[in-house]
């Protein structure tokens, strides 16, 4: 192995344990691969695969018994592009599986190309025990590359790191780490979710879940559980102080009135290999807290007016939209509750922030929606809800609702032609200002801009704006006319 040959191998390394949605890693990519485009990456996602596969070949002309000529430190290099290799080969096998499975419950899915890959990872140097184990993180891999990018939309920067921050969730910082140890003790990490109403917590909570390890079964070709099954949400806003502990834990018959069966909460009906969406998790009483607590320090829990104490395999994610700050000053939310429930926090960009960083991102969004809606794509009907919302709304809407407004105003607009959305009054404004700056989810550019809309409407000119605010009038104009919704 020459010089040259031992950096690019150390320069794959660095992508193939990556996080895709990294911007460091495209650069690499490109400088490993000439030939391709940053902008291309997204679409050619086989074009470094193709560079890997020849410089591997004069390495593996005498099979896996030819790798052991190569001193430890060089075999330490070559393995993740002999992974890298065996990985892309299987994309579209993995990826017509997801699509199949995505649409069935029930039983895993047989995996008829399963025998070939592990033989192809023994043959490439991997020990027969360890084969399986690789091919089921291929799967993982691909699902979470499926869910994170193909079910959330957008192209821009918060989104890119927020795609980032999911991944990392998934696989952590650094898949070396992941791949050597924590593979499958993710379910000791728990994730809260923060966004305002409509951000898509949900979604994001869905391809966390989805994305978890699911071991490979040699023997019955097939994975041990089907992704579709193994993530559970609950909106627990909906359920009374009296209720929730049974919806949480379960209950036996006759433990209080009304309990007519026994009925399985949803930590007991949660996969092993899957996670546990709890949303709206500002809004759990205190003793429901405690219980929650124990449930992930100890992972146990008794059904209500049982004894036994049962096991919790899963991972839990909540989410809420509450300030949880204010919550946690109040009383209302404690602290040791919050500490055990955020070993990985994940804010959710909101939709005027997403707008202010692209002006396509609204566009997109609506080509997404439209050919959700209509079933395929439809520029003529895209074109026609977009000039709708610029004559239907006021320039820099801030979308309170978000996405969620978003979907049903595209749906309003094909079914009326037009959008009358609710404007917020000022004292409303002004609360939903303080808020933002309580739990610090604003820019500085959004601030003002929220800010210098909120005068405008009490002081009626661009020019008292300026002198309340000490900039310029011009500027302070720009930040009315920014968010003078």
């Amino acid at each position: 192995m020459t010089p040259a040959d031992r950096e690019f191998f150390a320069a794959l390394a660095d992508v193939v344990f990556g996080n895709p949605f990294s911007a460091q890693r495209s650069k690499v990519i490109v400088r490993l691969a000439p030939g391709a485009k940053p902008g291309d990456l997204t679409v050619d996602r086989e074009a470094l695969a193709r560079v890997v596969a020849p410089k591997l070949e004069p390495f593996l002309r005498e099979g896996a018994s030819g790798l052991r000529r190569f001193g430890a430190e060089d075999r330490r290099l070559i393995e993740p592009a002999l992974l890298y290799v065996g990985y892309h080969r299987c994309v579209p096998q993995l990826d017509a599986l997801i699509e199949r499975q995505a649409g069935q419950g029930g039983e895993p899915l047989a995996v008829p190309f399963g025998d070939e890959v592990v033989a192809g990872l023994v043959g490439s140097g991997v020990a027969p025990e360890q084969a399986p184990r690789y091919f089921a993180l291929y799967y993982q891999l691909r699902r979470a590359f499926y869910f994170i990018y193909r079910s959330l939309a957008g192209e821009c920067e918060s989104m890119r790191k927020f795609r980032e921050a999911l991944w990392n969730n998934v696989f952590t910082h650094d898949m070396r780490g992941f791949e050597a140890a924590l593979w499958n003790r993710m379910e000791d990490f728990s994730t809260l979710l923060l966004g305002e109403t409509g951000t898509g917590k949900g979604q994001a909570a869905a391809a966390i879940g989805r994305s978890a390890f699911i071991p490979y079964l040699p023997e019955k070709h097939r994975f041990a559980a089907n992704f579709t099954e193994t993530f559970i949400a609950t909106n627990l806003s909906q359920f009374s102080e009296q209720l929730i502990e049974s919806e949480l834990f379960g209950h036996r018959k006759g433990a209080f009135t009304g309990a007519i069966d026994n009925h399985q909460g949803v930590f007991e009906r949660c996969d092993p290999h899957g996670a546990l969406f709890l949303d709206e998790i500002g809004e759990v009483s205190i003793p429901a807290q405690i219980k929650l607590l124990q449930v992930l320090q100890e992972r146990t829990y008794t059904p209500v007016g049982g004894r036994e104490k049962k096991r919790f395999s899963g991972r839990v994610i909540a989410a809420t939209n509450r300030p949880l700050g204010e919550l946690r000053r109040q009383g209302r939310f404690r602290d040791d509750f919050f500490y055990r429930l955020c070993s990985d926090v994940i804010e959710l960009p909101t939709l005027r922030q997403r707008i202010a960083e692209s002006t396509k991102e609204l566009e997109q969004l609506v080509e997404l929606l439209v050919a959700r809606i209509a079933g395929a794509d439809s520029p003529a009907l895209v074109a026609s809800v977009l000039e709708a919302l610029d004559v239907s709304l006021p320039r820099g809407y801030g979308w309170p609702g978000n996405v969620r407004e978003l979907e049903q105003a595209v749906r309003r607009i094909l079914l009326t032609g037009r959008y009358a959305a609710e404007l917020p009054r000022t004292g409303e404004r002004a609360e939903g200002l303080e808020a933002a700056l309580i739990e610090g989810r604003l820019t500085a550019d959004e601030m003002l801009a929220r800010y210098c809309a909120l005068l405008y409407e009490r002081l009626g000119s661009y020019t008292a704006v300026a002198e309340r605010t000490g900039l310029d009038p011009r500027t302070s104009r720009k930040y009315v006319l920014a968010n003078k919704a």
